[in-house]
């Protein structure tokens, strides 16, 4: 899909803007993964944490912790609070909302996130080239 806008600041007929191209990667059986356990996986250059926190339930966030910039979210403390799931910095502990990415903690903090899908077995995360 292409989207013409119109450019606003000169009476130049409007462009053509392409969308980032996005692609499913498959990363591993879904079997592979442990339920509250986090698996680092490297799509795209991209060092990217796989939760399962229970079967059926995948998500995909950043590996860099975004206030130490090391790459460990994969070692989080899996958790829940209220009826969101979380996952906990293994090194200074704040807490993010593993489905938006938002830290819990600091409203200043967020991970990235990306969309899973399970396809024959096999997970599948959804990345911008």
């Amino acid at each position: 899909m292409t989207l013409t806008l119109p450019d606003r600041t000169t009476s130049e007929p409007a462009r053509e803007i392409e969308p980032a191209a996005v692609a499913w990667h498959r990363v591993c059986p879904v079997d592979a993964l442990e339920p509250t356990w986090g698996e680092a996986v490297l799509i795209e250059g991209r060092q990217i944490a796989l939760v399962l926190v229970e079967p059926g339930e995948l998500y995909a966030i950043d590996h860099r912790d975004p206030v130490t910039s090391a790459y460990v979210m994969a070692r989080g403390i899996v958790g829940s609070r209220g009826d969101r799931a979380t996952i906990a910095s293994p090194l200074l502990k704040q807490v993010y909302d593993l489905q938006t990415g938002a830290c819990l903690d600091d409203p200043g903090l967020a991970v990235a996130t990306y969309r899973t899908r399970v396809v024959a077995g096999e997970v599948e995360v959804e990345v911008a080239a």
